[in-house]
């Protein structure tokens, strides 16, 4: 093969999976505004993957500590595997699948952000990183080639890139940094706008898109004493804006409906934290 050929097959490749991710990319406008009001509130990022994986996480938190395009202040978000005095320890001590699970649960904290970067969507540290991230109460996503795949099914919401080719694969999930930090930046400066005192901060809780918890009982909508009302209205009757569309924390970005303040995504059963009954009471 001469290296025309070389050059046109992978650029063939490339442009056969670019239709269908665009599709799969659209989610990215969600995962940008979730992320950038979990940032503006102080919370953390922590990304991981093996490999060509493991550069592409690093990427993604150089862009976010440092800067995309514009100047603005840093955001927090650590890459696990760049942390090699910790990774070796842990190796050394717990095993390799241990590597990224320890540190996600001593570094993550209820509502921080969990994404987890693979093109098989099959490494075991992976999947029990993803594991402690659900014990944890983090939020977690995924980058990872075709769906389905273990690691897909594990987290709460993953971008499958949806080309046979791994190295297809990372380049879209480079691509994919690029956009998510674009979406990060837009939302920025219209969630900062929310007044920050008003808006009750978001409460712990575990997310569980293989394990849902049971309904239970609704409450009579007299008892209801207007605070997380899941008319939008927060405490003290603070209507959370949209960002470009996208209201903060109203599940949509989650494949199974889990979100935060009981809101239900498109596709899913509703399930989540305070999540809402219908009746205009909203569970604890």
């Amino acid at each position: 093969m001469s290296h025309d050929d070389t050059l046109d097959a992978h650029l063939s490749g490339l442009a056969a999976a670019l239709l269908p991710y665009r599709r799969e990319a659209e989610r990215l406008a969600g995962w940008g505004t979730e992320l950038a009001w979990t940032l503006a509130r102080g919370g953390r990022l922590l990304v991981a993957g093996n490999g060509g994986s493991a550069a592409e996480a690093q990427h993604l938190t150089a862009e976010l500590v440092g800067k995309l395009r514009d100047d603005r202040e840093p955001l927090s978000a650590i890459a696990l595997h760049a942390e090699t005095s910790a990774l070796t320890a842990i190796g050394n001590d717990y095993g390799y699948d241990e590597v990224f699970a320890r540190q996600v649960r001593a570094h993550g904290r209820p509502d921080d952000i969990l994404l987890l970067m693979s093109t098989s969507g099959t490494s075991t540290n992976l999947l029990t990183a993803a594991r402690a991230g659900h014990d944890t109460g983090l939020r977690c996503w995924a980058f990872t080639g075709p769906a389905p795949n273990p690691l897909a099914d594990v987290c709460h919401d993953v971008l499958a890139v949806p080309s046979p080719d791994s190295q297809v694969v990372q380049e879209l999930h480079l691509v994919s940094t690029h956009v998510l930090c674009e979406y990060v930046d837009q939302a920025l400066p219209l969630i900062r706008q929310l007044p920050t005192a008003s808006v009750p901060a978001p409460r712990a809780g575990t997310y569980a898109r293989w394990a849902p918890p049971a309904p239970r009982p609704a409450q009579p909508a007299a008892a209801h004493d207007g605070r997380d009302r899941h008319d939008g209205a927060g405490r003290d009757g603070l209507v959370l804006a949209t960002v470009d569309g996208v209201a903060p924390f109203t599940g949509a970005q989650h494949a199974n409906g889990h979100g935060r303040n009981g809101h239900a995504g498109a596709n899913g059963n509703g399930h989540g934290r305070n999540r809402s009954t219908g009746t205009g009471w909203v569970e604890p």
